[in-house]
Parts: C-alpha cells; structure tokens; sequence
C-alpha cells in the first residue's frame, strides 16, 4: 500500500476540518450566546437568583463556586484520609501541590513569614484556580432555563435552507456560570487579600509604626518647632520636604484601597472576557476552531491564580517589612 506524502495529509487532514465544521454548523448549531455583564440581582441583563435562604442570594455563579469548594475540599480529604509513608498516586499529587507552592511562598516571603502566608495565599491560588478550570467544563452556559428559537450562526443559511423546521434552544438563565465572572467573587477575593495584608502588617510591625507608613508627620512638625524657636531657614527645608513626606503617605494610603479594585477588576476582566471569547467562537463556526481557544483559556486561568495570589503575597512580604529596609 503506497505511503501518503505530506501534501496529501495536509489535504486529508482540511477535508475532515471542513467536513466537521459543516457537520456542527448543519446538525448541531450553537445557540446565539446571550452575555450578561452587570452584577445586580433582578435587573432586564441579569439572572434571576434561584432561591433565597436568608440574605443569601442562590444564584448560579454561586452554584458553581460550590462545586469548585467541594472539588478541593474531595480532593484533599481523599488524598490525606489514609496517609502512608510512601505515598499512592493521589496523596503523591496532593503533597506535590502544596510542597510547589510552598517553596514558592518561602521564596518569595522567607521561611518563617512563608508560612505564615502559605494557608490565605494557597486558598486564593486553588480556589481561583479551581473556578477558571471548571468554568470551561461543557455543562456551564449551556443546561438552563430559556426559550426555543432560530439559533443564527456562520453556515445557519445553509441549515435553514435544508432544514426549515430546525429551531434551537436559546438558554436565558445558566444552570451553572463560572464563578469569576461574577463581579462579586473577585471583590471578595479582593477583600480578603486587603485584610490579610494589612493584619499581617499590623501584627508584624506594630499598629503606631505601620501607620507611620501613610501619616507621615513628623518632618512637618520638627519644621514648625524650628519655626518656633526662630531658625527660619532650617524650618523652611523641614516643612517643604515635609509636605512631600506627606502627599507621598496619602499616595501610599490610597493604593493600600486602589488594590481593591485593581484585583477585583483584573481578575473579573480576563475571565468575562474569555468566557465571551469562548461562547462566540463555538457560535461563529463550531466544533473544532474552538479548542485551541480553550487550550488559551486554561493557561489563561493559571495566569491569573499565580497572580491573585503572588500579588497577595508580594504586597504582604512589603507590609511586614519595616519601613526602614523596604527599599
């Protein structure tokens, strides 16, 4: 039988490229993505919440944030119930994560700070992580409550014109969402990070001494003692260096808060946005053109888990240093 040269795979290797595109875009037609932005409850753009226990709104991202907190605790209790010396497969993987990322914190942070990081900038790392990765799971945007209707894409002219009756199923309210395109995970990620920072520099260094960091007064008023006591141009130097000492403490306050919404918008921004990337492409032409795009997505998610919790651990390792020796 006589070997096939390169250009006849590469001619094979379109043909069933093409033939697998018409296939979807005929037969199994994606429906036209319905994107919802906004993080309010009960609005004309956004989700009605399932249920509602108490003040807790059930709403599918919360859903599905669940799932991503039962995935990790199932993976670590199964991994650490029977615990041996030599360890099987699963404890192997599960001690392989943590000894990873904990040489990584004691890197960065020192041995004895490391460790005291590691529990807050780990959770932060598996849990956005762990969010990302499932979200691109074929269950989420796609099982829900919504309506029948003509589902336009690429070739649908072509699926229309042979099959008239062919009608699909617009999905409304997504059973399951990821998580980080809530708006509210990521601020709540945010918040968590802002707390445990500013504790750990509290506790660290002292509240009177971390608070010096942003009031910084103590130039100005040795300006206005010299003042006082009559040594104008001495006086003069300390209140003018002391007015930036100052504004560069009120800078300093300021993105201490600015962190918030720079982490909160960071990791909301990339995961809407990929999730949007990955809805259109499967609507545009289906099947195939969209795997490389969720190959993009699941380092995409890696990236922004490293740098959610390695900015929670940079902007820590800077709040328990003294003021001093930061430079």
């Amino acid at each position: 039988m006589p070997r096939l040269g390169l250009k006849s795979k590469l001619a094979i290797g379109i043909i069933a490229v093409v033939a697998l595109i018409l296939l979807g875009a005929l037969f199994f037609p994606t429906p036209e993505p319905d994107v919802h932005l906004s993080a309010n409850y009960g609005g004309d753009h956004t989700p009605e919440p399932f249920f509602k226990l108490g003040p807790v709104y059930f709403t599918n991202t919360l859903i599905a944030s669940c799932m991503s907190i039962l995935v990790l605790i199932g993976l670590f209790y199964f991994a650490t119930r029977r615990m041996k010396l030599v360890p099987g497969r699963l404890q192997g993987l599960a001690e392989k994560i943590i000894e990873i990322m904990l040489d990584f914190v004691e890197g960065v942070a020192g041995r004895e700070n490391g460790r005291r990081f590691f529990p807050i900038v780990a959770t932060i790392f598996l849990y956005v992580l762990t969010n990302a990765w499932m979200g691109l799971l074929p269950i989420f945007n796609v099982i829900g409550w919504g309506h029948d209707g003509t589902s336009e894409n690429l070739l649908s002219s072509i699926a229309g014109s042979i099959f008239p009756e062919y009608s699909g199923h617009i999905v409304e309210t997504a059973l399951f969402r990821p998580a980080n395109t809530d708006i509210n995970v990521p601020l709540m990620l945010a918040l968590v990070s802002f707390i445990s920072v500013e504790y750990w520099g509290i506790t660290a260094t002292g509240f009177r001494h971390y608070a010096g960091k942003f009031f910084r007064f103590r130039q100005p008023l040795q300006g206005l003692v010299l003042l006082l006591r009559g040594r104008v141009k001495s006086a003069m130097g300390s209140l003018f260096f002391g007015s930036i000492e100052i504004f560069v403490g009120i800078v300093e306050l300021l993105s201490e808060f600015i962190r918030i919404i720079s982490f909160t918008f960071r990791l909301f921004g990339n995961m809407t946005a990929g999730e949007v990337l990955l809805l259109m492409m499967a609507f545009l032409i289906p099947w195939l053109v969209a795997v490389p795009f969720y190959g993009l997505e699941t380092l995409l998610g890696f990236i922004q888990a490293l740098i959610f919790g390695g900015l929670t651990l940079v902007f820590a390792t800077m709040a328990v240093t003294p003021h001093e020796v930061e430079h």
